[in-house]
């Protein structure tokens, strides 16, 4: 085998081998902006692990025993409250809650290192968490005779090596691989369903009345969500926002910030202040994930 072989052997098994749990680079923060009075943003960055719960030990040492696995999945999740007062805010709040307590109970079995869930199985599950978290915002809205209490819900939930981007309503999921910024998920307003029905030519949709308008939302009438699978390697990164970014910053700027930045923390920070900087008319929430950058091997030939 030529050294040239082996050393594709070697980046090829170091880009799609399961990242450490100290490998992940994550951050997130949510902002109330220069305008708006409250912020009714919600964000969640999760890992799930297999634990052991010491309840009594003769060991001299109970500290020094193993009592947490390795990750088995992990889950992200941003969520913007609509609906106006705190309705909105305890929307997106009480989905949130709902989402991990799902997650860390009925999904548990999933979250296994010996079984691996069929797809099938899996989507079903995911689709099952969002209708608990809709279930749960229209009977807190029935219970204090709320008219309208809604949240959009972007949720991502990486089971190396793919994720599952879960969403209703317009909070974005972009994805880096390639070299190139991809926005995997589909802003769910009128302005957008009119535009991929042909009645609304895509270069109006920036300026339509109903591009801020929601087609689907948890706790509204339709909560149906769409279910998008990416296929992750080291190399990959991710970004999740809701509105409050895209109304003043571009796809374009975006990629550019990703492409740039050495680390998740600097990318939310720079794209944070490229918002303030405009205005920030509304909350504004991002969440950025990738992997640490290793060393690079040397390699050396004997003589």
């Amino acid at each position: 085998m030529s050294l040239a072989d082996l050393l594709t052997q070697v980046i090829t098994a170091e880009v799609t081998q399961k990242p450490k749990d100290a490998d992940m680079d994550l951050f997130g923060i949510t902002h109330v902006g220069k305008v708006r009075k409250e912020n009714q943003d919600h964000f969640l960055m999760a890992t799930v692990h297999q634990q052991l719960v010491i309840h009594g030990t003769s060991f001299p040492r109970p500290n020094e025993l193993p009592v947490r696995g390795e990750r088995l999945a992990s889950i992200f999740l941003v969520a913007d409250g609509v609906g106006g007062a705190a309705a909105g805010r305890e929307a997106s709040q009480l989905t949130l809650e709902t989402i991990a307590r799902y997650v860390s109970s009925t999904m548990r079995c999933f979250q296994t290192p010996t079984r691996a869930p069929e797809e099938s199985e899996l989507l079903e599950s995911l689709r099952s968490a969002v209708k608990e978290a809709h279930m749960a915002v229209r009977a807190e809205a029935a219970s204090r005779g709320e008219a309208k209490m809604a949240t959009t819900l972007t949720l991502a939930y990486f089971a190396w090596p793919y994720g599952y981007i879960v969403q209703i309503g317009d909070s974005r999921f972009y994805w880096w691989a390639n070299e190139k910024l991809q926005l995997v998920t589909r802003d769910q307003t009128l302005a957008q369903d009119l535009v991929d029905q042909g009645v609304l030519p895509i270069e109006r949709l920036a300026k339509s009345p109903f591009r801020n308008v929601l087609a689907r939302a948890i706790g509204a009438d339709d909560a149906t969500p769409e279910v998008t699978r990416v296929e992750i390697n080291r190399r990959s990164r991710f970004l999740m926002c809701s509105d409050g970014l895209i109304k003043h910053v571009s796809d374009a700027e975006i990629s550019e910030e990703v492409k740039a930045s050495t680390s998740s923390e600097q990318l939310v920070q720079a794209l944070l202040q490229m918002v303030l900087d405009r205005g920030a008319s509304d909350n504004v929430t991002i969440v950025a994930g990738r992997y640490h950058e290793r060393e690079p091997r040397r390699h050396e030939s004997g003589q």
